[in-house]
């Protein structure tokens, strides 16, 4: 005969299943497990290591300018298939499916805005819109703003994010390169400052053009930063290669970003920046 009866572990195991997904999110960095409540307090940011995940492009500009203060422009601007790519999902497909998943109608949204009080165009970057790869719509939309800018006298702000030149739209794509960098050089020749944000990560048409440019370069931490990925560099120059050096603390050692910068301090880091660059006048 018994004396211990086995206990009931149903109820508990029913409890389980009924929890809700989507609550917490484990860093890839530590190994933390983070309530995504006080992740997205924390600007996504790991309290524990520091590491950023990707932030999304409404977040990012209500992270960065002041409250109702940024009017988004060019709102509407889609992209068409021009060369009317074949694959298994048509350009236009995936294009419309992106558009659904990120209530985004490209990569990039763009508009004036104002930082710690000071007048700026903005644009920012979305990864989780095709990588936010670059094509004719993102380059057209920057070029506008950095023409607007232009002309208000306004400091131009670039928070890049992208895998590239979107291969879907062909040599459309490539001339985005040169049609925002001519734009900046007329922003530049204004005496109008720029100032970019790289985060992770910032590579190959887009690091190649805009993303480069800047009077003032800005990094995330441990953002991946660089044309090419490190097999094809290695295999190009048969070199072998520093450890981790498409990393944005390496490049700031080897003098190609000014400053590594925590995302929650992003914000008043360019503050100060434009208080020095462009400093209200009376």
């Amino acid at each position: 005969m018994a004396f211990f009866k086995k206990p009931n572990f149903k109820g508990i195991g029913a409890k389980t299943r009924e929890m809700p997904e989507g609550l917490w999110t484990k860093c890839p960095t530590c190994g933390e497990v983070i309530h995504n409540l006080a992740l997205a307090e924390n600007l996504r940011v790991c309290p524990k290591c520091d590491h950023h995940f990707t932030l999304g492009a409404h977040d990012r500009i209500a992270s960065l300018a002041d409250p109702e203060s940024f009017k988004e422009i060019d709102a509407g601007m889609t992209s068409v298939d021009t060369l009317e790519f074949k694959g298994v999902a048509t350009y236009l497909d995936r294009l419309k499916n992106y558009q659904e998943k990120t209530g985004l109608k490209d990569a990039v949204i763009t508009g004036p805005a104002k930082i710690c009080g000071h007048p700026v165009g903005l644009a920012v970057m979305d990864f989780h819109f095709l990588a936010a790869t670059m094509g004719s719509v993102v380059g057209e939309k920057i070029t506008r703003l950095i023409e607007l800018s232009t002309k208000k006298k306004m400091p131009v702000i670039i928070v890049c994010a992208s895998g590239g030149a979107r291969m879907y739209e062909g040599m459309l794509s490539l001339m985005q390169m040169a049609k925002t960098s001519g734009a900046l050089a007329l922003h530049a020749q204004a005496g109008r400052p720029y100032i970019n944000v790289l985060t992770n990560p910032t590579t190959a048409g887009v690091m190649a053009s805009y993303a480069s440019l800047g009077d003032i370069i800005v990094a995330e931490p441990n953002s991946m930063i660089g044309f090419a990925g490190p097999r094809v560099i290695k295999e190009t120059t048969h070199q072998d290669l520093p450890a981790g050096f498409q990393t944005a603390e390496f490049l700031e050692k080897h003098g190609l970003i000014d400053v590594v910068v925590s995302r929650t301090k992003l914000r008043a880091t360019l503050g100060q920046l434009l208080d020095y660059l462009a400093p209200a006048t009376k």
